[in-house]
């Protein structure tokens, strides 16, 4: 049976630099449930080390937690990356960790912190997660594809570190499933601003616990799955975005 879910697909812990601390893995499940929230996609720069944490903590609450990443490109465009697979998330990770040169300077760009469920440390990644891969875009998008991943162009509707602000187009040799737009664009706007022929996507890119949900997308779908999400992108077998 298909039901409605209300999907933010894209959310920071304390292990992005830009994250706040508060942004710990049982913090972000209640404040999720608060604002009911049915699918949480965790997307930290570069990395996907508290997505484990993160299922755990949100167990309790029924919400479906996507393993996800926010990959910076060599020309500095993000783009999300999102699995069922915890496995091939950790996969996307490793080819991202060698292309990615630096090391954190937690006095310019602050702390990445690694926890468990309950939020106590278990280490501070010390690579420079705020900085741009040596992997092109075009790289980034076939990884994800790869492994049977969704990827979606991060906050097009900002200067910075997005497809449209960084290049100023689509290219059309990026297969990119779909664009999202964050909280500062309203949806119905952003339809028409952004009307280049591939699916919207709403998600709050929330670094502290009050922006969660502040931008989310609502589909039609059977499961909290990326493949479900996939159906409802292309408008397949009755699943559909409901914004």
């Amino acid at each position: 049976m298909l039901k409605a879910f209300r999907a933010d697909l894209h959310i920071h812990t304390c292990l992005s630099p830009c994250g706040e601390l508060e942004m710990s893995p049982l913090s972000i499940a209640r404040t999720a449930s608060e604002k009911s929230i049915d699918i949480l996609g965790v997307c930290d720069h570069n990395s996907v080390e508290n997505v484990p944490a993160l299922r755990e903590a949100a167990k309790p609450f029924k919400i479906d937690v996507l393993a996800g990443i926010e990959v910076a490109s060599e020309e500095e465009v993000h783009v999300l990356g999102l699995f069922d697979s915890l496995e091939a998330a950790f996969e996307l990770q490793a080819v991202v960790y060698d292309h990615l040169p630096g090391e954190n300077d937690e006095e310019a760009f602050g702390l990445q912190v690694v926890v468990n469920s309950e939020g106590e440390v278990l280490r501070i990644n010390k690579k420079l997660l705020i900085g741009a891969s040596t992997l092109t875009l075009e790289r980034v998008v076939e990884l994800i594809h790869s492994l049977d991943g969704l990827a979606i162009a991060s906050h097009i509707d900002r200067e910075g570190f997005s497809l449209i602000g960084q290049l100023g187009f689509v290219p059309e040799n990026i297969s990119i499933d779909a664009l999202e737009v964050s909280p500062r664009t309203p949806f119905e706007e952003a339809q028409r601003k952004f009307n280049f022929g591939f699916p919207l996507t709403a998600s709050s890119d929330a670094h502290r616990l009050e922006e969660i949900g502040q931008a989310t997308t609502s589909f039609l779908l059977q499961a909290g799955t990326v493949a479900e999400i996939k159906l409802a992108l292309q408008k397949e077998r009755g699943r559909k975005i409901l914004n």
